[in-house]
Parts: C-alpha cells; structure tokens; sequence
C-alpha cells in the first residue's frame, strides 16, 4: 500500500498550475472593448448590449435574445413574461441554485419540487404525478452542465400544456441532441456573472422565438425601451410603457455587455478544448470503484458546454462504506484541493419555501431521494494539458486504492450538504 499524504506520504500534486484553472480568459481585445466603455462612458446605455444580444441570439439559434444585470433578475423576467401569478405552480428539481425558482415567489406561485436521477438532472419520472390542474410552467435546470432528457420532459409538457423556462445557468452552449441547450423550451434565462463558463462580469440573458414573452420581459425591467417607439404594436401593454413592469431596473452594465461580445467569438473553441480536459481526466479513471462520471455521450450529438462545477458521482458501498467527506479529505490531501463532498443542498430542505415564501410549498418526503444522492467535485480544467491532468487523476487514484487506510479515522456518516451562496466563500 502507497501511504496516503494525509498520513504524512507524498502528495500527488505538489504545486497549483494556474494555467489549468484560470478563467476567463481575458486577452487585449476584451481590454480594449471594456476601455471603449470607460472612456466613451457609455456604461448606461444601450448600443453596444443591443448589438451583443443581436450576436447572441443568432449563435443560441432564436429570435430573440435580452440582456440583464444578471442571471437572478434573468429567471424572474421569464416568469414574468409567461405571465407566473398568484395560485400557479411552477415545478423545478430541488437540487439547484435557489435562483432557479425563488423569483416565482415573487408573483406569488408555488415552488412544486421534483427529484434529480443519479446525473443530478431533473428527473422526468418525478414530474408527472406533481402536476396539478394549477401547474403552469416546468422549470427546466441542465445541472452542472448535464443536459436534461428533454425529449421526455417536451413530451410531458405537450401532454400537460405546459409551459417549459429552461435555466441554462450552467450550459451555455451546451446541446442535446444536436439542438442547443435553451432552445427547447418556451423560454430561457442564464447566468453569466465571473465564475460561470460564458463569463462576461456581471450578466443574465433571456432567450425566445415567442414575440409575446420577449415584449413582456423588456416590459419587465427595461423601461427605457418599453415604448413604442422602441418596438412597435405592445398589443395589452401599451397603456404600460415607459415604465418599469417589475419594478426594477435591469439593463447590464455595457462594460459586461462589451466584454460579452468578444468571449462570444472564441466560447465554442475554448469549451471544446475544456471538454476534451475533463473527459480524458474521466477517462484515466474510467473502472475504479466508488466513483463514476457525470458526463454525457458526445457521440450522440450531446455535448455538456464548458464542463460548469464539474461532479462525480460517490458510492461509498463500493469501498468499504468509506464516507464522501473522508474520500474528498484524503483527495484534497493528495491534489491540494479540487475535491469537496456534495452540490448544492436541496432547496426543499431550506425553511424558506414553508415559513417565508408567499405560498408555501408542501413537505415532501419523497425528495429524500434527492439528498441522499452522493457526488464531489473535480478540477475544473480550462486547458488540455495531459501531463497536469494525469497528475491530478493520479491523486484520485491513490486514495481509491488505498482507501483502506481511511476507514479506521473516518467519523462521518453523511455527506455535508452546502447553501451555495449563502455565507459561503466557495460557489459552486
């Protein structure tokens, strides 16, 4: 048996390579877009988002494409312009970030919470018998970057008519299928705030071929071009405009809108090369107990973007009943970090759907299932470089082989879940 370096032996990794982490990658071009913003002080317009909403929409492959301060107000604004309201209930997996389905509280809907299968994507044998004749939308998550089985979940919606938001958060880019992720459903909304794979500062956008949700969405927070002089025939809005639906002001920064425009161009090149990192790390582990990837088969036309928060799946049975806490200490020991036990907690453990919200949602026992799903984290490789990336697969292995060591100190017996966001210096 090798010693273990948290037994005091030889760590697998003894040094961090930055050039495998850093992201985005920001290069003289994107500097000279963002110092055309500061030195024309054209942060509060609209020109430069307009033209980067144009660009975007035609790479997502729909009609329209809108631009908001972030991700969060990006959700909310697809809720809003299907028209969300008091007494609806919209259904989302419990394993998101709160952002998925918070906003719906907002109007006034119910958080309905269906189960993830062991991909940690929304699971559509959880969905059906949730649906009640108040069930408006489903809210579609392609968590961790994992595209959701949407040709069983459109299959749902059709039957159910219902309407489908996805939240693209972690896949922008991604496909399924050969059809790009946030082009299934009615309506789509992502983040792209610095830590997210399409990184452009601080940023969210809403997606859609529906004319209807597009004009009710820039009605929501985008007062300055809700009016018809900005776009013509707003049908039962007009009397409305030129005021702020929502009651928030949602127009991005320019600064991330420029910055926006320029990753657009190189995104698809560099989440290849992201995908080709991850799936040989995947590869070198391939047949070892306890673990398993979250990844999808590409040669189906389906493909997980830019490889966002990466995760494996942990089957403590497989060695010896080895909790994931110690498995991710030992991992951490060896690699210097990159391995943190579980995902985002499962919202339907949270007292806010039951004690805050404006309808509350209803306790579920049933969404245990959810929780005791077990999974950690991975490097997330920015770049293809064999050596560093067998480097870090060699740690993973050396605790998996020598993971006897382990039990006899192992004091855990449950994965520790996290709030994401919430009080913690990591997210994920």
């Amino acid at each position: 048996m090798e010693k273990l370096a948290l037994f005091g032996g030889t760590p697998t990794v003894k040094e961090t390579p930055n050039h495998m982490f850093k992201w985005p990658i920001i290069t003289k071009e994107d500097e000279d877009a963002a110092l055309e913003v500061i030195r024309g002080n054209k942060f509060s317009g609209v020109d430069i988002t307009e033209k980067f909403c144009e660009e975007f929409a035609q790479w997502q492959g729909v009609k329209y494409a809108l631009a908001y301060t972030n991700g969060t107000m990006s959700l909310a604004a697809a809720m809003f312009a299907i028209g969300l309201q008091p007494g609806d209930e919209i259904i989302c997996t419990t394993k998101t970030y709160w952002a998925s389905i918070v906003p719906a509280n907002t109007f006034g809907a119910k958080a309905v919470f269906c189960n993830v299968n062991e991909m940690l994507s929304m699971d559509p044998a959880d969905i059906e018998h949730r649906i009640t004749p108040k069930t408006k939308a489903l809210m579609v998550v392609h968590y961790c970057a994992y595209p959701c089985d949407m040709d069983a979940i459109m299959a749902i919606a059709k039957k159910h008519n219902l309407i489908v938001i996805e939240d693209v958060s972690h896949a922008q880019g991604g496909m399924y299928k050969g059809k790009k992720l946030g082009s299934f459903g009615d309506i789509a909304a992502m983040s792209m705030m610095s830590g997210k794979t399409f990184a452009a500062g601080e940023m969210g956008m809403l997606v859609t071929d529906n004319r209807d949700y597009y004009v009710r969405a820039l009605a929501y927070a985008h007062h300055e071009r809700f009016h018809e002089g900005y776009i013509e025939q707003l049908g039962e809005l007009q009397p409305f405009s030129r005021i702020s639906l929502g009651a928030v002001k949602g127009r991005v920064n320019q600064l991330c809108a420029a910055l926006g425009r320029v990753q657009l161009k190189y995104y698809d090149e560099r989440c290849a090369e992201i995908r080709k990192a991850m799936n040989y790390f995947w590869d070198l582990l391939e047949g070892l107990p306890g673990i398993r990837p979250i990844r999808v088969d590409e040669s189906t036309g389906s493909n997980m973007a830019g490889f966002y928060c990466s995760n494996g799946l942990y089957l403590s049975e497989e060695l010896h009943g080895l909790s994931v806490n110690r498995f991710c200490e030992a991992v951490r020991a060896e690699n210097g970090s990159w391995c943190d036990p579980g995902a985002n907690a499962c919202l339907h453990t949270h007292p806010f759907f039951y004690d805050f919200a404006t309808t509350p949602s209803d306790k579920d026992d049933s969404l245990q299932r959810s929780v005791d799903i077990e999974c950690f984290s991975v490097p997330n490789f920015k770049c293809f470089d064999k050596e560093w990336i067998e480097a870090y697969a060699a740690g993973y292995r050396k605790v998996i082989e020598n993971h006897e060591q382990l039990l006899a100190g192992d004091s855990h017996t449950k994965q520790e879940t996290r709030w994401i966001g919430i009080g913690n210096k990591k997210q994920r």
